[in-house]
């Protein structure tokens, strides 16, 4: 048994992720946030930036170094091969920076890597156990309607579609936990949190 062992926490948008990946946090279990990494390393990995700025345009970025968002979202969201593209600068770069990650953070009995796309990429492979996080759809898109006013119903749609199924992630995941109000999700982590840690004195 690898020493930390890796656990991947993945759902669909709105599944709340996150939030019960703070939960873990609380119990002291480091967390490692892919998607936030990648927009931090899309403004600080100069080999990703230059990436960008070849295949997508210098306007890309500001004068000062800004990722231009707008732009970039327009460029590539509604077309599958420019999206395939810029992902498959991103996502190399946040392996990169997730194997550094885990190189310090070695003293610890597990570790979670908490990303949107852990079935689609295939980056699931490279770890030990998955953890998928489940909400029916219409709860999960009033969540995110809520959280993110910017964005329209057809949007969310859009990238829920790009999405694997909540069907394929149960196929895959070892664990489930559902977040849809009804159930408390606490529990579920506490039950997973010491299954976990059991696994590792076997």
């Amino acid at each position: 048994m690898s020493k930390p062992l890796l656990v991947g926490v993945t759902g669909g948008i709105g599944s709340g992720k996150s939030t019960i990946c703070k939960v873990f946090q609380i119990l002291g279990v480091p967390v490692y946030y892919a998607d936030d990494r990648g927009k931090v390393l899309m403004t600080s990995d100069k080999r990703l930036i230059e990436q960008i700025k070849n295949e997508f345009g210098r306007e890309s970025y500001s004068k000062h170094g800004v990722l231009n968002r707008e732009y970039l979202a327009k460029s590539v969201f509604s077309d599958a091969e420019k999206l395939q593209k810029l992902n498959s600068f991103v996502h190399p770069a946040v392996a990169e920076d997730f194997k550094q990650w885990v190189a310090l953070n070695a003293d610890q009995p597990y570790l979670l890597k908490e990303a949107a796309l852990l079935y689609e990429i295939g980056s699931y492979k490279a770890l030990d156990k998955t953890i998928c996080v489940l909400a029916p759809k219409n709860v999960r898109m009033d969540r995110v309607l809520l959280r993110d006013m910017q964005r329209s119903k057809e949007q969310v749609e859009q990238i829920m579609e790009k999405q694997t199924t909540d069907s394929n992630r149960k196929k895959l995941s070892d664990y489930e936990i559902r977040n849809d109000g009804d159930l408390l999700a606490i529990p579920q982590v506490l039950k997973i949190h010491k299954e976990l840690l059991a696994s590792l004195g076997d």
